[in-house]
């Protein structure tokens, strides 16, 4: 028997402490680093930088010489007969050769053998039947227009263009964080406040019940009660729908499974809210302008466009080039016909003038056009910016004195449900003047929980419309 009950605690025990031993409990440090390890746009942003990276390097080997080599056989059906076989006679006519004692009579024809004719025409027989070619050529140009110079430019300002939109994403990414993680504190408190407000209520419906029994409260009296205890119940669950709804959201931002038990530290420690409560500052829109990402992400592609406009002008100018190559091939007739490999090195310099002048200038129209399009956008993002911190700072200024509001009404409503509560006891104070109190004082709770969140997420919108770094501390 004793066996079997230490066995029940034991299991009970387990069951109850598993839960916790499965909770991952995560500051906003730890949140931040998690959703920065596993985002997929940070990872693709990682990736282009890459990208950039090795298209600079391409772009520089535009300065280094071009070496190339070739090479080719043929296997040809037949050889060249530099000889054709109408210009061999079929005969010879003899001249008279009495004088020489050779007793043939003038104008007799000698055929000529097949053979000897075939003899004759292999002399001009050239053997082009295996064919090997092959050369190594190198070019190094010596003036292109500018246009490898702009073209290096154009690569590296490329590179910068995706560092700063890599660190855009990531500022977002911390914003996106930050805001998940504190709606998920934020609905904790409000998870607690629901709970001690249903408690209160709960306590509110058993004392008027007994006060009903009693003949001091009216059946009225108490279904008012019920009626709000239903709502606080509902009210409960609504929030409790919504934490979970949230804390699904920010593990999936972190890159954990969406049904992770993950506790925030804030979650309880509303002390560390309290304390950490920043007042409002002065703010300088030139502290944005120097330092915003997406303005130097702008200032780039600026940048990129000229480059595209020194690209498109040098097409109207001449191209110079060195270029130097040896060729061998087999058969060579560098020493007589040969079928063996022979070769020759060349040198010499190009030189290409364009003559396009029409398609040239159309181009280049179309490559200032562009550029002038991105010198508006960065105009029109200056002024939006601008246009942000003012918002933002305003909305902080608002989110502190909301706050300060709402310390205020926290303790006047704290104060006027103790009152109410001591008033409805005594029999002196009817049930509805302390539903009232009560609904008063969740709402007082309740704004101020929002306040406080609501500062800490100005002063992040805040950090980020000036383009501080939301890292640091």
């Amino acid at each position: 028997m004793e066996k079997r009950y230490f066995l029940g605690i034991l299991l009970f025990v387990s069951i109850s402490i598993s839960p916790m031993m499965g909770q991952r409990i995560l500051n906003l440090d730890e949140v931040r680093d998690l959703a920065i390890q596993n985002n997929k746009n940070l990872k693709m942003a990682s990736e282009q930088e890459r990208v950039a990276f090795y298209n600079k390097k391409e772009a520089f080997s535009k300065y280094l010489p071009e070496v190339s080599m070739i090479g080719a056989y043929l296997r040809n059906q037949k050889n060249l007969q530099l000889i054709s076989s109408s210009a061999i006679p079929s005969s010879i006519t003899m001249p008279d050769l009495s004088s020489l004692g050779i007793p043939i009579p003038a104008g007799t024809e000698i055929p000529i053998p097949d053979e000897i004719r075939d003899k004759i025409r292999s002399v001009g027989e050239v053997d082009i039947k295996n064919v090997w070619v092959g050369g190594v050529t190198l070019i190094q140009p010596l003036f292109m227009g500018g246009k490898i110079v702009a073209y290096n430019d154009i690569m590296k300002n490329s590179q910068a263009l995706a560092a700063a939109q890599k660190d855009t994403k990531l500022q977002d990414i911390i914003t996106e964080v930050d805001a998940g993680y504190w709606q998920v504190v934020s609905l904790a408190y409000k998870k607690e406040l629901a709970e001690s407000y249903k408690s209160l209520l709960e306590k509110m419906h058993s004392d008027i019940s007994t006060m009903e029994q009693e003949g001091v409260a009216t059946k009225a009296d108490v279904l008012s009660v019920a009626v709000k205890l239903n709502e606080a119940d509902m009210t409960l669950t609504k929030v409790d729908n919504g934490l979970a709804l949230s804390r699904m959201a920010l593990n999936q931002l972190c890159g954990l499974s969406i049904d992770e038990n993950v506790k925030l530290s804030d979650e309880s420690n509303s002390e560390t809210v309290s304390n950490e409560l920043y007042t409002p500052e002065l703010v300088s829109v030139e502290e944005a302008l120097v330092n915003r990402s997406e303005l130097k992400s702008l200032e780039l592609a600026t940048k990129i466009y000229k480059g595209k406009e020194r690209v498109a002008r040098s097409e109207f100018m001449p191209n110079l080039a060195f270029m130097a190559s040896y060729l061998y091939t087999n058969p060579s007739s560098f020493d007589g016909f040969d079928t063996r490999f022979g070769g020759m090195w060349t040198l010499g310099l190009t030189l290409k003038v364009p003559l396009n002048f029409m398609s040239s200038s159309s181009k280049y129209n179309a490559a200032k056009a562009e550029t002038r399009i991105q010198e508006y956008k960065l105009d029109e993002a200056k002024e939006k910016i601008e246009l942000q911190v003012n918002q933002t700072n305003f909305k902080l200024n608002e989110a502190y004195k909301k706050y300060t509001s709402s310390e205020k009404n926290m303790e006047k409503a704290d104060e006027n449900l103790r009152y109410a509560t001591v008033g409805f006891e005594e029999g002196v104070i009817p049930a509805s003047d302390v539903l009232a109190a009560h609904t008063a004082w969740l709402s007082a709770h309740s704004e101020l929980i929002d306040s406080k969140i609501d500062i800490r997420l100005c002063k992040v919108y805040l950090n980020k419309a000036l383009g501080r770094n939301l890292l640091n501390k």
